[in-house]
């Protein structure tokens, strides 16, 4: 998460929150959902994703400086929210979006894409590893320039996944249940070793762990 271009930027958030990483988030809706319901949903949740990130992008600074959060609390407090995250997919468990809330007598049900985009919160608007990724790229320069790169990249992004599920939407509505668990369980493995994976950079970076710990590649 060091580079300081577009390219770079690009590379990092469709790394951690590109269509590999939503695409069977957005299949579990899909097969609960019909075709108008889906595609509000992907649209809405891309909207709000697209604002939430750029408005990070631009307020990176701000935020850090106000809650003194230093960058290594970025890497640390993110993996450990990812991983976690990770973890439960690994255990079939999917957070972010729980069971329907109970209404008051008289109020109408929450509305399916009320829900959607509540199951969508946690690994899609507002991804922790994403939210880490989009601050620790913006306090790299201290410039509107590379701010401005920084959201135009996040937001290139999240338009890719937001064709990307439209596309496969047919695709992944008659995907077989079991499949989807399986990929979902596998995902969340290679997702808990990034969690993981940014928590060590982070305690590198504080010094806890030798250099050399984090460079075997």
């Amino acid at each position: 998460m060091y580079a300081l271009n577009l390219n770079g930027a690009f590379i990092t958030f469709f790394a951690v929150v590109g269509p590999p990483k939503v695409l069977l988030s957005f299949a579990h809706l899909s097969r609960t959902s019909t075709p108008r319901e889906y595609t509000r949903i992907a649209l809405t949740g891309s909207g709000i994703a697209a604002i939430v990130g750029i408005f990070v992008a631009y307020s990176a600074k701000l935020l850090t400086k106000f809650f003194h959060i230093s960058y290594q609390s970025l890497q640390l407090a993110g993996g450990t929210v990812f991983f976690i995250y990770a973890v439960a997919l690994v255990m079939g468990i999917h957070l972010g979006g729980g069971e329907a809330e109970v209404e008051a007598e008289g109020d109408e049900p929450l509305r399916p894409v009320t829900e959607g985009i509540r199951e969508l919160m946690l690994p899609f608007v507002v991804s922790p590893l994403a939210m880490t990724a989009v601050l620790v790229e913006s306090l790299n320069k201290d410039s509107w320039t590379w701010w401005t790169t920084v959201a135009g990249a996040y937001l290139a992004v999240i338009a890719i996944d937001c064709v990307c599920v439209l596309v496969l939407a047919r695709l992944m509505k008659h995907t077989h249940a079991t499949t989807l668990e399986v990929l979902s369980r596998l995902l969340g493995l290679l997702l808990a070793a990034v969690g993981v994976e940014l928590v060590l950079q982070g305690l590198g970076d504080l010094g806890l762990l030798p250099l050399q710990a984090l460079n075997r590649e």
